[in-house]
This record gives structure tokens, C-alpha cells and sequence, in this order.
């Protein structure tokens, strides 16, 4: 008798819990977005149909209004979601990708090279479909805050080669932000419409955006660039606005109208957020009923999460895309550690040098996930030349999500890619090196994080001593993961190597109390 007796059972039972639906018991379904699901309500049915309890119209009654209400939060929310005005057109864009490359002072990295960052600028609108590079173009800088960025006589350069590009469409100023006085004074200059970091992230955000939490954040982020174009707009005109239904009063102005109707937006949207959270945090709290640990995966955009999940799991259904931000949505996948542990990984959105606070901020309802597992696990891709820096922006983003200091003190780190380099070794202690694409060091990583988890969620690995003619066996198997059994058949009874948690243990010594256990 094996561990993998009830193995497949207990398998599906995590990926219940990783699917996170609303009803406590539901069919084992492949891996979904950690986003809400529909609430659980009773079908109708109309008097005198089916069996089970008769039919209350009072609760039928409840169900219509509760049904309205759904309904009414459904076009809420289809109106909240409904095209952006930021988002660039559906049509071909070709780009004159610009940087400014500052000479020196706090603002330059010594982490990094303009090279580098023109070339991550690069892989971003590379990411677009329908978005060309037409030309990158570094040209130096002492202060990229100033009113052109450039000094006079270097931005007089760039105006000549921007204009002298055939068929330009747009121009990427790599950037985290631009404001919109220096917006307008630029496509004023260049002829064509100025993006920077800010704009173009987003619109890849809203490109991948699959689930209505992760639209409904694009939508909280697009308010800042929403407000900064108001403003542009405002000291074009100035005028007195009267007769709409969003007016208070005869003397109230159009900024003060619009800037009122963007407070409305920002706070629906929020609403909106914070009734989904509310029903992830229910999906959380079921899924600790199963006391299955959590896992999350994270690391810097395309360094390898999704296929490092993948091998983990043997999840055939994942896909892993070869581009910047492919997962903007939490999502849960189960596996199994080498002791036969069910295990939960999370795969999560990817971080970026220089992502702005505010898009950051949008998807902290996402990231509030994270608090909330066993262990991290931190991805790098070792072969990239600003691997470095790369660590440094994901802890940075880590430390300001306020997670609590054990989850950052026994953070696991993976250096991925190796099979590109020749006899890799981590520089870093206890740094696990590993090929997700090959298999290479998976057993090893697999055991440091059942080592971790253990100490993270208070397991306890038993060995209990058995009658095989009693339910403890198949209690076992069921509620805890069963590495061992060892049948003595001469006095039918078995001695079994359990890991069990806490709430567990406390179960089976109500129901078993006369079994010997032995801690191990």
C-alpha cells in the first residue's frame, strides 16, 4: 500500500481550492483567474417543481431583487469598462523610440547602461501588436525633468530626425512620465502624438486585461493621465458650463464639472474593486479550510514564472508567452512536493524598472495575495544583463507592498535560464539555480520550498500506529498527506508517515484517541 493510493483525490481537492469558486464543493476544474466569481445563489424554480423543500416566496421574491441588483452591477460595471479615451487607436503605430540618456547626477543608474534601457524601451512596444520601431535615438541630457527635456541645442537634433523618419507615427520619450504642459510642447514640436513609460505600460496592461478586475484597475489607473489631459484641455478654454445633470450650480466651471465627474469614475471604479476583493477574501478563506500552503511566484516581467509554474506542476494547460506583462491576472495552479505535499503556486503580475507608483498602486488589490501566502518564491532571469537591477526593482516593489517580514525573511530565490549559460553557479547564498524550460535543479527547488513551507505553516510530520480494519487509514489519506506505509500483517495494523497540519491533528486525536503517535 503506497502514498498514491488516494493521491488523485486529494490532487483534485487542491485544485478545487487553487480554482477558488464560490460554492464549498464544486467539480475540479483547470487553473482560473484569482479574480470573484459569481455569488453563490439558489436556482429558481417555480412552485411544485423538483423535490427537497417547498417552494418560499419570500425567498423567490428576494432571489428577483437579488437578481436586479446583480444586473444593475452588471451595467455598472459595463459602463465603468466600457473603451478607454487614452487608448491609442486600433490601427498600425510606428514608433521613434527616444531616450534620454542622463550624463550624471542621482537620476543616473549605476545599475544599468542607456543601451540597456533603449532596449527594454524597445521589447515594450515590441510587445503591441501593430506597433513598429522605426528608430531608437539616445541623445544625452543633464536634467530629463526640464521643460523639453533636452537641452536646446541636442533637442533641435532630435526634432530633425524625428521629422526626417518616413511615415512616423508616434514617438515613445522613454520616461516614467511626462506632464502635460511638456506633452503639448512636444507634439506641438514632433508633429506626432508623444507617449511615455507611463501611457505605453498601460496600454499593454489594457491590451492583456482578460478579467473585469484586471480592466476595472487599467480603469483606475488611466484617472491620473485622465486628469493631466483635463488640465491641458482646461487652459485651452474657459468657459461657464449650465443645464447638465452633473452641474450644482449656474457658476460651476468645466474643470470643476469635469474634475467632478472624474471623482464619481475613480470612486464607482473603487467600489467596484473593493466588492470583488471582498469575495476573494471569502475564495481565501475556503481555500485555508483545506489548509493546502500557498506559493507565490514572482519576479520581474518575462523572466520565466508562468514556465517555472509549469514544470512545477505538470499543468498542461498553461501557456507561457514570450513577452513583457503576458500575466496581469493572480492566478492558482496545484502540484505536489516530493513528500506528496499538495502545494498551491500563484502566478503573478511581472514588475518593471521604473513602473509608475500609480500603476503599482491600481493593482495592489491583486498583489494583496501575496500577504497572504506561505512562502515567495523570487524568479530571476539570470541571463539578462540587468539581472541586478532587476532584483533590486522587485524587492523595492515587494518591500512597499507592506508584506510581513517572514514572508521577505525566508523568500526563496531562483536563478532561471541556466541552460543559456556554461557551469552557472549562484554568487548568492542559498540561491537555487535552474533551467524551468529543461527541468534542471527542479527536485532541488521542489525541496527547499516543502523545508520552508513546513516552517511556515507549523506541519507536522507524525508516524501513527493503525488498526487497518479501522477508518484511519482512509482518514489519513484524506485529510493529511500520507508519505509512508508500512503494513505489519501479522497483527493487522500498519505504521503510517503523515504530514499534517495543526487544526488536522487536532481532529483525528478527537476522533482516534486511543492511536499511538510518535513525533518524528
Amino acid at each position: 500500500m503506497g502514498p498514491g493510493r488516494f493521491s488523485w483525490s486529494l490532487l483534485l481537492r487542491c485544485r478545487r481550492a487553487a480554482a477558488a469558486l464560490s460554492a464549498p464543493r464544486c467539480r475540479p476544474l483547470p487553473a482560473r483567474p484569482l479574480s470573484a466569481s459569481a455569488p453563490l445563489r439558489a436556482p429558481l424554480r417555480p412552485p411544485g417543481t423538483g423535490g427537497g423543500a417547498p417552494w418560499n416566496g419570500a425567498a423567490g421574491a428576494g432571489e428577483d431583487e437579488e437578481k436586479e441588483e446583480e444586473e444593475e452591477d452588471e451595467a455598472a460595471l459595463e459602463e465603468l469598462l466600457a473603451p478607454s479615451p487614452l487608448a491609442p487607436g486600433p490601427g498600425a503605430q510606428r514608433v521613434a523610440v527616444v531616450h534620454p540618456a542622463v550624463k550624471w547626477g542621482p537620476q543616473k543608474s549605476p545599475l544599468t547602461t542607456a543601451e540597456l534601457q533603449i532596449a527594454e524601451a524597445v521589447a515594450l512596444v515590441d510587445t503591441l501588436q501593430n506597433w513598429t520601431v522605426l528608430d531608437k535615438i539616445i541623445i544625452p541630457t543633464k536634467n530629463p525633468n526640464k521643460k523639453f527635456v533636452f537641452g536646446k541645442g541636442n533637442f533641435q537634433v532630435l526634432t530633425e530626425k524625428i521629422k526626417k523618419l518616413p511615415h512616423v507615427t508616434a514617438v515613445f520619450l522613454n520616461v516614467e512620465r511626462i506632464s502635460s504642459l511638456t506633452k503639448k510642447e512636444l507634439e506641438g514640436a514632433w508633429g506626432v502624438p508623444v507617449f511615455d513609460r507611463y501611457t505605453v505600460v498601460l496600454h499593454i496592461f489594457r491590451c492583456n486585461a482578460r478579467t473585469k478586475e484586471a480592466k476595472l484597475q487599467v480603469a483606475l489607473a488611466e484617472i491620473p493621465l485622465l486628469r493631466s489631459n483635463l488640465k491641458n484641455e482646461v487652459s485651452q478654454r474657459d468657459q461657464q458650463r449650465g443645464g447638465s445633470r452633473y452641474i450644482m450650480g449656474s457658476g460651476e466651471t468645466f474643470l470643476e464639472t469635469q474634475n467632478r465627474v472624474l471623482k464619481e469614475r475613480e470612486l464607482k471604479i473603487r467600489n467596484a474593486l473593493e466588492k470583488l476583493r471582498r469575495k476573494r477574501a471569502l475564495h481565501r478563506t475556503q481555500r485555508r479550510k483545506c489548509e493546502f500552503p500557498m506559493v507565490s511566484v514572482m519576479g520581474y516581467t518575462n523572466c520565466g514564472k508562468t514556465t517555472l509554474i509549469k514544470a512545477l506542476t505538470g499543468e498542461a494547460g498553461l501557456q507561457p508567452r514570450d513577452q513583457l506583462f503576458a500575466t496581469l491576472d493572480i492566478t492558482a495552479h496545484a502540484g505536489y512536493l516530493p513528500s506528496h505535499m499538495p502545494v498551491i503556486y500563484v502566478d503573478t503580475i511581472g514588475f518593471l524598472t521604473d513602473l509608475p507608483h500609480n500603476l503599482v498602486e491600481s493593482f495592489s488589490a491583486t498583489l494583496e495575495e501575496v500577504a497572504y501566502s506561505d512562502l515567495i518564491v523570487h524568479v530571476r532571469d539570470i541571463t539578462h544583463p540587468e539581472t541586478i537591477l532587476q532584483k533590486a526593482t522587485v524587492l523595492s516593489v515587494l518591500r512597499n507592498l507592506n508584506l510581513p517580514s517572514h514572508l521577505l525573511d525566508s523568500m526563496v530565490e531562483v536563478h532561471n535560464k541556466v541552460d543559456l549559460t556554461e557551469r552557472y553557479k549562484p554568487a548568492e547564498e542559498n540561491a537555487l539555480a535552474v533551467s524551468a524550460l529543461h527541468g534542471h535543479g527542479l527536485e532541488e527547488l521542489k525541496q527547499e520550498i516543502e523545508k520552508k513551507i513546513l516552517t511556515a505553516t507549523g506541519k507536522k510530520i507524525l508516524t501513527v500506529n493503525i488498526n487497518l480494519e479501522g477508518p484511519q487509514l482512509s482518514w489519513l489519506y484524506k485529510e493529511a498527506t500520507v508519505q509512508e506505509v508500512e503494513v505489519m500483517p501479522e497483527d493487522g495494523t500498519a505504521r503510517v508517515k503523515v504530514i499534517i497540519g495543526s487544526s488536522a491533528f487536532g481532529r483525528y486525536k478527537n476522533l482516534f484517541p486511543n492511536s499511538e503517535i510518535f513525533m518524528s
